[in-house]
């Protein structure tokens, strides 16, 4: 039997965990500049879409994810490279203002491009990220009974309601910013987009070449 104070404790640990991996402030640029010219009721569709995304993946993987990894031969090293690549391509368009062409998309499109960034790559892999996914199973396999699993999917349900929260208040930029200001910050999100797309891939790439070569 847990104690109030232990439960605190573990709930502390997974909630700082999850917060850190997700990082919904610093992701929240993008989710800006993404979605910089739809309309407040389109853009917290997309945010809630995104949200949801990325919870109904890290439930899956924190309940089957090792099974699955297991299942269909693959590590999370290859995620990471994987996530990596969609990173890299989705911050040169950015850099490139590419994104800046949905701005001006047709109404009858918005449906399908809020459907189609609410799921990648805000929902997966921007929020539940190789990091936040790693982390969900080896809580689940650590969670030894069913309170404290309990206890980490409501960590999951408070860490993207607060995901939620910081996306939808940070909108209030967007309109401070300016068109000038933000494709300036599209720009400048592009950038740093690259250099973690370049982390995550090489993050993953080096154990994978480790174990090919047989590199202790």
């Amino acid at each position: 039997m847990h104690t109030s104070q232990e439960l605190f404790t573990i709930f502390l640990l997974y909630f700082t965990s999850f917060f850190t991996l997700i990082n919904p402030l610093g992701s929240m640029p993008v989710f800006l500049t993404m979605t910089a010219k739809l309309t407040k009721k389109e853009r917290t569709k997309t945010a809630i879409k995104a949200v949801i995304t990325a919870f109904v993946t890290l439930l899956i993987f924190a309940f089957a994810g090792q099974m699955l990894f297991d299942f269909f031969g693959i590590s999370v090293n290859s995620f990471r490279v994987v996530g990596g690549i969609i990173f890299f391509i989705m911050g040169y368009d950015m850099l490139n203002a590419r994104l800046s062409s949905f701005k001006s998309i047709p109404s009858e499109n918005v449906k399908e491009y809020v459907e189609d960034i609410s799921i990648t790559p805000l929902g997966i892999p921007m929020i539940a990220g190789p990091g936040a996914i790693t982390n969900a199973i080896v809580l689940m396999e650590d969670s030894s009974d069913l309170i404290l699993k309990i206890f980490l999917i409501g960590t999951l349900i408070v860490t993207m309601f607060l995901t939620l929260i910081i996306y939808l208040g940070g909108t209030k930029i967007t309109r401070i910013l300016g068109d000038t200001g933000n494709k300036v910050m599209l720009k400048l999100m592009g950038l740093i987009v690259m250099v973690i797309a370049v982390e995550f891939f090489f993050a993953g790439l080096g154990p994978i070449l480790k174990a090919i070569f047989h590199i202790a």
